[in-house]
Formats: structure tokens, C-alpha cells, sequence
């Protein structure tokens, strides 16, 4: 079992009550981790070090920033194993999700230490006679980033390390079902030498939530927020965030449809069909939840993706398994559910269907219907439907048939058509002849819709944790009307 405190001003600490609560490993119902229970107090004291931290980090140079930065990346590399363990035990996650989680983490680290000399501004032209005018990005203060456990190290990362390039103190509100990652996260950045109280990282009880993101939310010193997570709870953050009109950056849930038209190389396609959708389990934010085919192709298709996910093994994440646990038997259990509704309306089950615990075996569902659950609910877990169209008019429809509009694909052999199709899709990401599941530290990531709005990498992150200044330069002389 992990022992988790609190990073509050650069040093570890118990919550200020003492309290704790447990994370189990979802496999053995063992407690994986045993976390300090932060209280307001607790919240507060993290946003008034991190307010402390701010000015001096804010006023480094940009090659001070990314010397950090990219030590940062160099010693959460360094830690990969240690991380895997955590993933294992408290999410259910296999080694090699582990090891791409800490690989692509790495990477935004790096970016973002490339990105702290592209913060950069303009000079506008003014009508004013001798005026010289600056657009001039600054940092914002504090952020708040409240991160996810399905891709726990990416994630959490992706939340502090754009913010950081920008010169912003960062609290990092941990999930409840993996602390003790995200505190190893915090440990890394500690080890890189950045000031004390620069990034805390606060654990809270699972009914503590609410109060401890409210106080850290309504805290003077938070300037932005940045939130990972459902629709339902990023809508309670919006809301939050507005009452104190705090802009929020939000990446919530999704119902990503591939399309697979006429034309399309189907071993392709069913190559990215069985990694969008199975990939972790399906906890991906991104995760293929529809595969929309045309009647055309839908019967080779569905013969061929029957075969692959079939062979996909399920098991114990700690041995030799394609597909771990999922993150707690509940889910797994509404795995259930959804196959159930399905088969009951008509659905056809190709393969999968078992569950063990909280494993559930690779499961598609064939001839899908607006009426079942799994066409509108997204199922984040590794059941996933086929849905067969009267051509790409009618799969546009469907793929846009959904309150969400985070990812989406094409499969064809005709660009020039498959383009045309990308712009009709009401999604933030589209890939062709690609997977859904697709992400690079210096590409734009965000969606639409119930998706939520922003965009995390790259450049379109500076935007999102800097402030943009009207500065002038005038004759001190100039004529004024009285």
C-alpha cells in the first residue's frame, strides 16, 4: 500500500484534520493507495503558496523556464517503472498503457519547454500620432488543473505543463482513484528544482470533492481553470468557474464515431476500429464508441472485426493481457447493462460479452439502433456498437447524431471525399484513414459540443494561461480635445 500526503509549499504533508481514504486496486479489492484527505484549509493554504511562488517564477526568462521544464521531463522518464506499478494498482491499467502514459508526458513536457520563446506578442498600428501599440501576453497568476484517472500521467501533465512554460503557479487537484500518481507527478516536479509552493497537488476524499473544488475555484489568487473529466461534472465546473468569472478550459467526454465508407481499405479500417476502441479498455475520452459502415462493406467488415476483437486477451492488467481492468467493478458492471439493452432491442453480439470482476472482454454489437442505450450513452468501457448506413450523407448524420464532438475518423481511398466529409463533422478532431485515439503534445486538442471548448498543446495552449495586454508607448505632448 502507497502512503499519500499532500504537497503544499514545496514540502509534503498529512491533511490538516489528519484524515485519510482508500483506493482500492479494482483486480484484488486490495487498498492500493491510502491518501490524506484535504480539507478547505487545505485548498486554501495550496493556492495562497502557490500565489507566493507566482512573481519570481513569472519574472524568470524563458531559458530558466525550460531548463526545468525539461528536467522535469527528464526525471518523470526516469521514473517509468514506479509509475507503472501505480497504474496497475490503482486504475487497472496494463504496463503498456503505463509506459505510453509516461512516454507522451514526457513529450508535452518537452513541448512545452520549446513553447516558453513562442509566447510572444505584436505591434499594432494605431491612428494616434506618435503612438507605438503592443499586444503583449502575460501569465495569469495561479491555475487550477483538476485532472482524470483514464490517462493518469498524461493528463495530469497536460494540465501543468503549458501553464508553467507561461510562468503560472499551478495546483494540481488529484483524482480520487489514482493519488497516488498524480502525487509522484508532483514529486517529479519537486525534484526538478522548481520554488516551493510553485505546483501543489491536493488529494481529496470522493465527498469532500465538491467543497474542496469550490474554495479552490473562489480563491483570489486562481486565475484559470482547467478541467479533464465527464460532461455532467464538467458542467458543474463551468458553472462554478462563472459564478466567480474565472475563464475555464474544458475536455469532457465523448462519442467518437469512425466512418468507414464504400471505398475504404477495410483491413485498415478494422486496424484502427480494434485500437481506437479497445485501447485501454476503452477508458479514453477519445475511444472509437461507433463504427459507422456502409451496408455495402458493413457484412466484411464486421466479419473481420469479429475476428480481431475476439482475439484480443482480457485479464489481470499484471500479466500478459491486451485489455486490463477496467477502473472499478461498478463499472464494469454497466458494461452489463448496455449489452443487455442491446441485444434485448435487436442488437446482434459478434463477440465479447464476458465479464470477469472487473474485466470485460472485447465486445462489439452489430446493427445498432437509435433506440438502444450504447448509440447515445457513451459506454467508456470496451462495448461498442456497429452501425450500418445507406451511404456517407446518412454516417454524417449518425456520426453528428450526439450531444458530444470531441474525435472523429474517415476511412476511404478518395481524400478529396473524405476531406469534404471531415468538414461536415461536428467534432474538434477528425482523422482520416487514422484512429480516433490520436494524440501529439503540439497538435490542438479540444472539442465541441457537450465536448467542452479550449484547446490544450501547442501554441493554442498559450492562449488558454496568458493574459492579453493593450500596451502603449506616446507623446507625452499630444493635443487633447479640453
Amino acid at each position: 500500500m502507497d502512503t499519500v500526503d499532500l504537497l503544499i509549499g514545496g514540502v509534503g504533508r498529512p491533511a490538516s484534520t489528519g484524515a485519510t481514504f482508500d483506493r482500492r486496486d479494482p483486480v484484488t479489492d486490495w487498498v492500493a493507495s491510502r491518501a490524506a484527505a484535504a480539507t478547505v484549509e487545505d485548498a486554501r493554504a495550496a493556492a495562497d503558496a502557490a500565489a507566493a511562488a507566482f512573481p519570481a517564477w513569472a519574472a524568470l526568462g524563458p531559458g530558466d523556464r525550460r531548463r526545468r521544464l525539461t528536467e522535469a521531463a527528464r526525471i518523470l522518464d526516469g521514473k517509468a517503472a514506479e509509475f507503472t506499478r501505480l497504474v496497475v494498482t490503482e486504475t487497472g491499467g496494463t504496463a503498456a498503457w503505463a509506459g505510453f502514459n509516461v512516454h507522451l508526458a514526457a513529450d508535452m513536457l518537452r513541448e512545452a519547454a520549446a513553447m516558453t520563446t513562442q509566447i510572444g506578442g505584436e505591434v499594432i498600428p494605431a491612428d494616434k500620432p506618435g503612438c507605438l501599440a503592443l499586444a503583449v501576453r502575460q501569465p495569469v497568476g495561479v491555475v487550477l488543473s483538476i485532472a482524470p484517472w483514464n490517462a493518469p500521467v498524461i493528463l495530469a501533465v497536460r494540465g501543468l505543463a503549458m501553464p508553467l512554460a507561461c510562468g503560472n503557479a499551478v495546483i494540481l487537484k488529484s483524482s480520487e482513484q489514482c493519488p497516488a500518481i498524480h502525487r509522484l507527478i508532483g514529486q517529479v516536479f519537486v525534484e526538478a528544482g522548481v520554488p516551493p509552493g510553485l505546483v501543489s497537488v491536493i488529494s481529496n476524499a470522493p465527498q469532500d470533492a465538491a467543497a474542496v473544488v469550490e474554495a479552490l475555484i473562489a480563491h483570489p489568487a486562481v486565475r484559470r481553470v482547467n478541467f479533464t473529466g465527464s460532461s455532467a461534472v464538467g458542467r458543474i465546473i463551468a458553472q462554478t468557474a462563472a459564478r466567480h468569472l474565472k475563464p475555464a478550459l474544458l475536455e469532457l467526454g465523448g462519442k467518437a464515431s469512425l466512418l468507414v465508407l464504400d471505398d475504404a481499405d477495410l483491413d485498415a479500417a478494422v486496424n484502427a476500429a480494434v485500437f481506437g476502441a479497445f485501447a485501454n479498455q476503452g477508458q479514453i475520452c477519445m475511444s472509437t464508441e461507433r463504427m459507422v459502415v456502409d451496408d455495402r462493406v458493413a457484412d466484411a467488415f464486421v466479419a473481420r472485426l469479429g475476428a480481431r476483437a475476439s482475439a484480443l486477451t482480457a485479464g489481470d492488467p499484471r500479466g500478459p493481457v491486451v485489455l486490463g481492468s477496467l477502473v472499478s467493478r461498478a463499472a464494469a458492471e454497466s458494461m452489463d447493462a448496455l449489452i443487455a439493452d442491446a441485444v434485448s432491442k435487436g442488437a446482434v453480439l459478434v463477440c465479447g460479452g464476458e465479464r470477469n470482476g472487473s474485466v470485460v472482454a472485447a465486445t462489439i454489437l452489430d446493427r445498432v439502433t437509435p433506440d438502444m442505450r450504447i448509440y447515445h450513452e457513451e459506454s467508456f468501457g470496451p462495448v461498442k456498437s456497429v452501425i450500418r448506413v445507406a451511404g456517407e450523407d446518412e454516417a454524417v448524420r449518425v456520426a453528428n447524431d450526439t450531444e458530444y464532438g470531441l474525435s472523429s475518423a474517415i476511412f476511404s481511398r478518395d481524400i478529396g471525399r473524405a476531406m469534404a466529409l471531415a468538414r461536415r463533422l461536428e467534432t474538434g478532431i477528425c482523422h482520416i484513414n487514422g484512429p480516433t485515439v490520436s494524440d501529439e503534445a503540439q497538435m490542438p486538442f479540444g472539442g465541441v459540443k457537450d465536448s467542452g471548448y479550449g484547446r490544450f498543446g501547442g501554441k493554442a495552449g498559450i492562449a488558454e494561461f496568458t493574459e492579453l495586454r493593450w500596451i502603449t508607448v506616446e507623446d507625452p505632448n499630444q493635443t487633447y480635445p479640453f
